[in-house]
């Protein structure tokens, strides 16, 4: 009698070491298909994706209504508490035209969801004209910085993008020229000292027009205002969330 529940203790401590390594190998696998770590389940992607679009909607909106109260385009500010790369809130007199404060657009700054990209900050920018959108001028657009492989394809795959659209240039952003990368850096972000890239003052960034999906018509590239893009000539070659804040 004690033979056999020894066997059964020794096949129970089997079965669970051959659990524990399916369990290791499952995890092996995703990470490998996905440079920036491992994935996460269909039902989270898609939680996270829904929070980020409701997200830029929110900022969107912010960016019409303080437009609507008489500011410019130019005039926009994203000075927030909880981020002072954009500037100090607290030192502006008038906060009527800060998206981030009740008095202005009274949005509510919020980190990224985990586990769509490498906990960047978001971002905004008023360097990349994306394709048929507005007029040649840059667009201003919100920036989530090095997304996850899994969130870029299945983002671009709701925004009707069949590959992963691309930045092909290899210039960072300085001075009066916003580079090859719609994620322009620290020295591009839309605050007091720097908004848009107008030529011909200024040189913007344009995306690769022919990476993204194409009117069979037309034979140009379909109005995209929210996408993944990869800068596929600087290092780790990144991918990059933007939606358009405002058309120009």
């Amino acid at each position: 009698m004690d033979l056999m529940t020894n066997e059964r203790g020794n096949m129970l401590f089997i079965i669970l070491i051959a659990v524990a390594l399916l369990g290791f190998l499952t995890a092996a696998i995703q990470y490998s298909s996905n440079p920036e770590g491992a994935t996460i389940d269909k039902e989270e992607l898609r939680i996270r994706i829904t929070e980020v679009q409701r997200y830029v909607s929110e900022l969107e909106r912010a960016v019409l209504y303080i437009q609507q109260n008489g500011y410019s385009e130019d005039d926009i500010r994203f000075a927030n508490p909880e981020n002072t790369d954009y500037g100090d809130l607290s030192a502006d007199a008038d906060p009527t035209n800060q998206v981030f404060h009740r008095d202005g657009g009274a949005a509510l700054y919020r980190d990224a969801p985990d586990g769509i990209n490498d906990g960047s900050a978001w971002e905004f920018y008023g360097g990349t004209h994306l394709p048929g959108v507005g007029s040649d001028k840059p667009d201003l657009i919100a920036v989530l910085p090095n997304v996850t492989a899994q969130f870029c394809s299945r983002i671009n795959e709701i925004n009707n993008q069949s590959g992963t659209p691309q930045d092909t240039g290899a210039s960072a952003a300085s001075g009066s020229n916003a580079g090859d990368c719609l994620n322009l850096g620290a020295l591009g972000r839309f605050d007091d000292g720097q908004q848009y890239y107008d030529p011909p003052s200024f040189s913007e960034n344009t995306v690769d027009e022919s990476s993204f999906e194409q009117d069979p018509v037309s034979g140009e590239a379909y109005t995209v205002l929210q996408a993944c893009v990869q800068c596929v000539n600087f290092a780790g070659t990144p991918r990059h969330f933007y939606h358009v804040l405002l058309a120009r």
